[in-house]
């Protein structure tokens, strides 16, 4: 689903907000559901594509809702399903708890690494490198912000409105994993 509706810049971002999440998840000695996380990663962003754009929720309800009915066709049972779509709107929230809800932290937690750089030094500079080299980061930056006016500007009381308050733009543009290291 993801390789058919995401962009490439899109795509690989989700593949390497698994990819952070799991390593950090590993290092951190937290238990997680890796095919929960997974799915979830592929899944986070779906509600910021056009075919599944929400215009009268935030994008990760959206996506949520999306993962959920995915989850259904590949036979999920309900508790599963309604779990991925959590993980995927709690992404957005600012903390999450890893004792409460591993899965929700470790997204939040690598999708702000890929983003806007947060806790990058959870990462050895040799692993960021490798992460990039195979997953490219692409028109991102410019991407995802683009995705984000559009969200702010239909949906004031959203979480990417907060983001694009809170300065999305600069933090985005300044992130060290924009530059090679």
């Amino acid at each position: 689903m993801a390789t058919t509706y995401c962009s490439p810049a899109l795509l690989n971002h989700s593949i390497r907000a698994y990819v952070w999440a799991a390593a950090l998840g590993t290092a951190r000695g937290v238990t997680f559901d890796a095919e929960l996380l997974f799915v979830a990663s592929l899944l986070h962003d779906l509600g910021l594509v056009d075919e599944f754009d929400n215009h009268m929720v935030p994008f990760e309800v959206a996506g949520g809702s999306v993962a959920w009915v995915f989850a259904a066709g590949a036979g999920w049972p309900v508790p599963r399903r309604a779990r991925l779509s959590e993980v995927i709107v709690r992404h957005m929230w600012a903390e999450v708890d890893p004792g409460e809800d591993p899965e929700g932290f470790l997204l939040a937690r690598s999708t702000a690494v890929d983003i806007a750089g947060r806790n990058l030094d959870d990462f050895p500079v040799s692993f960021r490198t490798e992460v990039l080299e195979r997953y490219p980061r692409l028109s991102l930056a410019d991407e995802f912000v683009r995705c984000f006016q559009d969200q702010a500007r239909r949906k004031p009381d959203s979480s990417a409105a907060a983001a694009m308050r809170n300065d999305l733009a600069a933090r985005t543009a300044a992130n060290p994993l924009e530059r090679r290291e």
